[in-house]
């Protein structure tokens, strides 16, 4: 599944895990990404979308 959302760019960013003896480790937080048919100029496309554009009616889902 790709890692970035096709409607607000919203991708994998990284950052450092910290342990608890203060170790730096590399680590990546990826989206939650879904692929949905989305009705797009009339058509149904499939996408893949975040969560957050779903709930905030972003795009219009196909039925």
């Amino acid at each position: 599944m790709a890692n970035y959302c096709e409607v607000c760019g919203k991708g994998a960013i990284s950052g450092n895990s910290i342990t608890h003896s203060d170790k730096k480790i590399k680590r990546t937080w990826k989206p939650n990404v879904r692929k949905i048919n989305v009705v797009e100029n009339g058509i149904s496309v499939r996408k893949t979308v975040c969560t957050r554009c779903m709930r905030s009616n972003k795009v219009q889902r196909a039925v």
